[in-house]
């Protein structure tokens, strides 16, 4: 229970403040209404506590147990009780089933109760639990969202694991020439040091293996001024905006990046309408979960241009980072009347296409970076070669 800090006012006019305990906003609401008081203003003398977002695994868990418990006949607060109380989920998950569970004995909704606690659920689940409360299909809607945040996790999944070769490739190469400059290099200076000349290229391998042998913390300085640069440059808006934009511009992969985006937000769009839900409210939900800030600036005037009375298929066609199955697919829908099921085609279909620009994008990067492992290793060995083979055609001529 939070201590609440408070104006009202009495049936006299009269402004007055103070503290109660409550368990909520709403119970602070009732328990000053009893008294004869109108709650003008609260803010909670607690300390206001830290929410983090839920992950693709833990929402399809929470919407798949929701979903199975109400269709088994089991009432709303002891489905989320007996959610609370399993052992396989973290403490911080288990802290959040009980709040909303506290909200929804109050008699609060679920979208609401999801929705008082802020950064925990995403919109569209949020969007999705309130118009299945409208419709009285919450347990179908419930399991319709474990099924789309399984999909999620999965492809998240999926994209971890294609990146795991080629950061055990960067983390090798790194490796690599740290050896050959720290270790390897130096052996060859004191060869070095009896010749008159050397090439340019071998001065400067010989200068950084120098300086590596000497200020080697330097390194994990720079390495951590570097991370810490990348930290904070994918945290400015417009260094966003730009690289999101260059991912779909890139030759080759570029595509490969549009198919993803185009699944996830044809995926989103189909459960969201699918549902009843207005489609300018599915646009502006589905934009935030497409993962592209360039894209989803656009979607304002998709927005406006749906509002001012054009097809779907119109406003999206000249949104750059789709590819045109999209709307062509979108096209047929809506001319047979059938949105709806058109979009849970496309979606199918793109998914599987994502599955396979995953797998291609991985095809393209591993050789790129072997090529430059080998580039890198062979400039130096080919520096080390190139004075040893001049000073042997010396001594040969003379």
């Amino acid at each position: 229970m939070a201590n609440y800090r408070y104006r009202a006012q009495g049936a006299d006019g009269k402004i007055v403040s103070g503290k109660l305990p409550a368990n909520s906003e709403q119970d602070l609401h009732n328990k000053l209404r009893d008294t004869g008081l109108m709650l003008l203003d609260y803010k909670s003398s607690e300390k206001s506590k830290r929410y983090k977002a839920l992950k693709s695994k833990a929402l399809a868990d929470y919407s798949r147990q929701i979903g199975t418990l109400l269709r088994a006949g089991v009432s709303l607060v002891k489905a989320l009780q007996i959610m609370s109380e399993d052992e396989s989920v973290t403490e911080y998950e288990r802290s959040v089933y009980k709040e909303v569970t506290t909200y929804v004995i109050q008699g609060v909704p679920l979208s609401d109760s999801m929705r008082n606690l802020p950064g925990v659920f995403p919109p569209l689940i949020i969007n999705m639990y309130k118009a299945a409360e409208e419709s009285g299909k919450l347990d179908a809607t419930a399991l319709r969202m474990a099924d789309q945040y399984t999909r999620e996790e999965r492809l998240n999944a999926k994209i971890k694991s294609a990146m795991t070769y080629p950061k055990i490739l960067g983390v090798l190469i790194i490796v690599v020439v740290a050896i050959i400059f720290g270790f390897v290099l130096p052996q060859f200076k004191p060869m070095f040091d009896q010749m008159d000349s050397l090439p340019f290229t071998t001065k400067v391998m010989m200068a950084i293996s120098s300086f590596v042998g000497k200020y080697w913390y330097t390194l994990f300085i720079a390495a951590a001024v570097i991370w810490l640069l990348i930290y904070f440059l994918k945290k400015i808006p417009i260094v966003v905006y730009y690289f999101d934009k260059f991912k779909i511009k890139a030759p080759k992969i570029g595509k490969l990046f549009k198919i993803i985006y185009t699944a996830r937000f044809a995926r989103t769009l189909n459960s969201l309408y699918s549902s009843g839900i207005p489609i300018v409210t599915c646009l502006s939900i589905a934009k935030t979960t497409i993962g592209n800030k360039y894209i989803e600036s656009q979607f304002d005037d998709v927005i406006a241009s749906v509002q001012a009375g054009n097809t779907l298929t119109v406003s999206l066609q000249d949104v750059d980072g789709f590819i045109n199955k999209l709307t062509s697919s979108i096209n047929v829908g809506e001319e047979a009347g059938s949105l709806d099921s058109m979009l849970a085609s496309i979606a199918e279909d793109l998914e599987f296409e994502s599955d396979k620009a995953i797998t291609q994008m991985v095809a393209y990067i591993e050789p790129v970076m072997i090529v430059v492992m080998a580039a890198v290793v062979g400039f130096i060995i080919l520096s080390v070669i190139t004075p040893i083979y001049q000073s042997y055609q010396t001594i040969g001529s003379s």
